[in-house]
């Protein structure tokens, strides 16, 4: 069956008003760029004719500039699922004008199969191949894309010709059966491949492919700081003593890192340090810091999603495929963040705590417990089954303004029972088989920033008796203080106003 080409603006005439939209890649690396601005200008159209135009949006995970912001800007979404990274998307999620469903991400797939979140009418996927017999082979991002594809009405391909075809074969494509013919996922190495190297689809339902020549969204971190130094320093020194203590195997186990500077200074630092082996990564962000430590044979294979690096990195590997192609697989989110296999493959999973409290319970998402900023991502996927289960978080924030660490925090995505090493760059607080009150003292005496230990360990003392002594007339008042004053240092137990 012969291919449709036609422009971008042609493509995005067949997603109508009110429809299901699903997106591959996830994050920027992957997904489609000029179909979503051509949809954003439609609806621009539209919306100046006074007709409605707004779509429902399945992603991978973030997505770039030219997809998120350009619908954003125009409010062409009316429901928006799993994970964001985009100021004016943000903006109209906590100004509740648009829907937004947060979502640990080895869900959305199999949420999408069973019907929970409605029809996925169109799947709009930027590939480096397609074939008239329907073989689609993904560019450096997958998500969601083999799933929306067999669901979806209407395919509509970004055929990127930045991206060479030789990607072939960096991809292992692999949907589990629903139950009850669900089988195990039979992934026992960081580098068993077990599906296809491309997408198969229905090739009647590709009724458009547009050619582009579009870099990746891709931008550096940046630098690191003093900060995330010392708390890349503190992760790696800790996992050295486990390996000591025989608690990690002297060979090592997999390793899993969410996205960020924190995580790329966590990451150099393990390379740095030669008494951790050279190890393998299973992850669902394959960032900067792992291709280069995998330069430097100091990571041996990296699993993931999706190659979330700077486009002076990307054309790097494009330009040594030779060397890369058979050290990265890229997986479906279902498979790279499946908590079976996390817990199969015994992972260490480090992830970032927008805010902790001194109970080792974790909130990735609220600011002050009510504005969105991105969502809770893959974190919890890997954290509760991952083999340990690590959170970094620098001790403060706006200028010391903020602690990190706080009496409740104000919003919770991950447990106590879930969360067992807190590390900022104080420390490393080992909650592992302690109760509240010992895992209180230790965050407190090892994390917390010194200005702000007096004032939590008085918060101690005012616990009622109990097994957790929680004062529930304080709990928030290092909130409620930020929101009056401007500054969490500025709060006083005896203050006269001050519940008590």
């Amino acid at each position: 069956m012969a291919l449709k080409f036609m422009t971008a603006e042609e493509a995005a005439l067949f997603v109508h008003h009110d429809e299901n939209v699903g997106f591959g890649g996830f994050t920027p690396a992957g997904c489609p760029k000029s179909v979503p601005t051509a949809i954003a200008k439609r609806a621009a159209e539209e919306h100046a004719k006074g007709n409605p135009f707004q779509i429902g949006m399945f992603t991978g995970a973030s997505t770039g500039n030219s997809l998120d912001g350009e619908l954003s800007r125009v409010k062409a979404i009316k429901f928006r699922t799993p994970y964001q990274s985009n100021k004016d998307l943000r903006t109209l999620l906590n100004a509740r004008e648009t829907h937004y469903y947060d979502l640990h991400l080895s869900e959305l797939a199999q949420n999408l199969r069973y019907g929970f979140l409605g029809k996925v009418d169109v799947a709009i996927i930027e590939a480096c191949d397609v074939t008239e017999s329907g073989e689609i082979v993904p560019t450096c991002g997958v998500g969601i894309a083999p799933t929306i594809c067999r669901l979806a009405d209407r395919i509509i391909v970004e055929l990127n010709r930045k991206h060479p075809k030789e990607l072939r074969g960096m991809h292992d494509i692999y949907e589990p059966a629903d139950p009850p013919y669900r089988r195990e996922i039979p992934i026992y190495t960081p580098s068993d491949r077990i599906g296809t190297p491309y997408i198969k689809v229905d090739p009647s339902k590709i009724v458009a492919v547009v050619e582009t020549d579009i870099e990746n969204e891709g931008s550096p971190f940046a630098p690191l700081d003093d900060v995330t130094m010392a708390i890349g320093r503190n992760v790696a020194d800790f996992l050295v003593h486990e390996m000591k203590a025989g608690r990690i195997p002297k060979e090592f186990v997999p390793l899993q890192s969410g996205v960020g500077n924190v995580a790329n200074a966590v990451l150099g630092c393990m390379g740095e340090n030669k008494v951790i082996p050279a190890f393998n990564v299973y992850t669902e962000v394959i960032q900067d810091a792992v291709i280069k430590l995998m330069e430097e044979g100091r990571v041996t294979f990296a699993s993931g999603c999706s190659l979330t690096v700077s486009n002076e990195v990307i054309n790097k590997i494009y330009a040594n495929l030779s060397f890369f192609k058979d050290k990265i697989l890229l997986r479906p989110q279902e498979i790279s963040n499946n908590p079976e296999i996390a817990r199969r493959l015994g992972l260490v999973t480090i992830n970032t705590a927008l805010e902790a409290d001194i109970f080792g319970n974790i909130n990735s998402t609220h600011v002050s417990g009510t504005r969105m900023m991105n969502g809770i991502g893959g974190s919890g996927d890997f954290t509760r089954a991952g083999m340990l289960s690590v959170f970094t978080t620098p001790s403060t924030a706006k200028d010391g303004k903020i602690s990190s660490i706080v009496p409740m925090v104000s919003h919770l995505d991950h447990s106590e029972h879930s969360v067992k090493i807190l590390i900022t760059e104080y420390g490393v607080a080992d909650l592992r088989g302690t109760s509240p009150i010992q895992r209180a003292h230790a965050i407190i005496d090892n994390c917390v920033h010194p200005d702000y230990r007096p004032l939590l360990r008085e918060y101690l003392q005012q616990g009622i008796k109990g097994h957790t002594p929680h004062n529930l007339k304080n709990c928030f008042a290092f909130h409620e203080e930020l929101a009056a004053s401007g500054d969490m240092h500025n709060v006083d137990w005896s203050r006269d106003n001050r519940p008590k």
